[in-house]
């Protein structure tokens, strides 16, 4: 390369990491910025428990089932086309959630949000990596994750002070602006770019969409239609029909969304069935702990997203800790107790949850639960990378951010259904008596997911990007590749 063609190529890396960190901020802002806007949510458009799991699941699901749908269409049609396209219709969502005059408008725009979620955030990873050197890649990437980090960690804290300071319609007029100052410069400064036999898999997005949704739909309206009723027990019946049908389908198709195959691998299954019970656990807690600070609790929507810091900013210090015992030992020991840690925190919040409980009461569960989450992030997007051949790598982290994304869908109607059965919004003790054995659900899911994290195998991370002991690795030492 000349000396003309290297200020050039900077430029570019810049303006590449600037456009997609910003883009995935906002992607990744929309998964929790709505939590501690929920109770304003239902005080004006009104709703019951249902309506605002579908405010969340909503955006969730459609961002987790058509992920690698996205990726896919980029490959297809041109990854810098499809990212336009995809802000385009995040961003005109996010206004049509602003203007919502009904929770049912809230719902339908936040659907489409996740439509164009789902689109946009595959894509940023690619356009990033093509437009910085080999050399910096390392670098601009950790940047990249770090703004990521961020928006979880303030998500709860910008929709509180967004919803008690102005409205809570703020919270998505907020991306209005900003997806509109993208648009031009991605055009302009993002290279087009295609990957070559490129080719969709809509059966498989057809089976996992109809599937998934079947099974939330069916989780989440449950307690209000009736779990013996026609219409939930079809569902639930034809949503694992279609998963069942989805994996059979995926085990024996040439270039499937999700090849099944990669699930033999020890490493590969480990991290992605720990991640999903991780946010099935998670995201369910953050919904209804969310709300009962200020239902509860008493604070207002900006004091309880600055009271949820030490859980979710907890990531900001931990993490590079995380990251370097990760590079020393190995990524299982690290996830392993990231997960238990945080299955403890959830433990400690279900023993001291009741009207009146203290602020300081519930430090150490948060705090806990947010070094906990920090030790599981840092190493567990290596492990996905490292469990697969390098030329699987695109696959490996596309599944694994849409089970993450299903988990969390998921884990907010698993433990929404818990809470309606138990408790109710209709007095403080009645979400209590709700939200206690929902966080013992997200408690035991964590659990669980610390127990299946030990299925990965130990030992570091290789030279050429494989984990130690996986069949990958075995692989490129041109060993049979036999799965464990």
């Amino acid at each position: 390369m000349n000396q003309n063609q290297q200020p050039a190529r900077r430029s570019g890396a810049i303006w590449a990491l600037v456009i997609t960190s910003v883009a995935g901020f906002m992607a990744a802002l929309d998964n929790l910025v709505v939590t501690t806007a929920l109770p304003s949510i239902r005080e004006d458009l009104g709703g019951g428990l249902e309506d605002l799991e579908w405010t969340v699941s909503a955006y969730t699901l459609t961002f987790a089932v058509l992920l690698m749908l996205g990726a896919a269409l980029g490959d297809r049609f041109g990854r810098r086309r499809l990212f336009i396209t995809g802000l385009t219709i995040f961003t005109g969502a996010s206004a049509a959630a602003a203007l919502a005059s009904g929770i049912d408008a809230l719902i339908a725009a936040r659907a489409v949000q996740g439509v164009g979620a789902a689109i946009m955030m595959p894509l940023t990873l690619t356009l990033l990596t093509a437009a910085v050197p080999a050399a910096r890649r390392g670098a601009m990437l950790g940047l990249f994750s770090a703004v990521t980090g961020v928006a979880v960690a303030t998500g709860p804290l910008i929709g509180g002070s967004l919803t008690e300071h102005i409205s809570w319609q703020w919270i998505f007029w907020l991306n209005v602006p900003i997806g509109l100052l993208l648009l031009p410069l991605a055009r302009l400064r993002l290279q087009e770019s295609h990957a070559p036999d490129a080719r969709l898999d809509v059966p498989g997005t057809l089976l996992v969409s109809g599937g998934l949704f079947g099974i939330v739909y069916a989780l989440v309206n449950g307690q209000a239609d009736g779990w013996t009723s026609p219409r939930i027990l079809f569902c639930l019946i034809a949503g694992a029909v279609l998963l069942v049908a989805f994996a059979r389908y995926s085990s024996v198709a040439k270039k499937p969304m999700l090849p099944m195959r990669l699930f033999r691998s020890r490493a590969f299954f480990g991290i992605n069935v720990a991640s999903l019970l991780m946010f099935l656990g998670m995201f369910g807690s953050i919904f209804l702990l969310s709300q009962f600070l200020q239902g509860v609790a008493g604070y207002s929507p900006t004091e309880a997203g600055l009271r949820m810091l030490p859980w979710t900013g907890m990531s900001l210090l931990v993490a590079p800790v995380a990251g370097l015992l990760s590079d020393r030992i190995g990524g299982r020991p690290v996830v392993t107790a990231g997960l238990a840690l945080q299955a403890l925190g959830l433990a400690l919040f279900a023993m001291v949850l009741e009207p009146g409980v203290s602020y300081t009461a519930q430090l150490p569960a948060l705090v806990i639960s947010g070094i906990g989450m920090a030790l599981y992030f840092a190493p567990a997007a290596s492990v996905v990378m490292s469990s697969v051949r390098p030329s699987e790598q695109g696959i490996a982290s596309g599944a694994n951010n849409a089970l993450r994304e299903v988990g969390g869908a998921l884990g907010i109607a698993v433990l929404g259904a818990v809470f309606a059965a138990q408790g109710g919004y209709e007095s403080p003790q009645a979400f209590s008596d709700g939200t206690v054995p929902a966080v013992w659900i997200g408690a035991g899911a964590l659990a669980a997911a610390s127990l299946v994290a030990l299925l990965i195998p130990g030992g570091r991370t290789r030279p050429d990007g494989t984990l130690s002991g996986s069949p990958a690795a075995a692989a490129e030492s041109d060993r049979t590749p036999v799965a464990v």
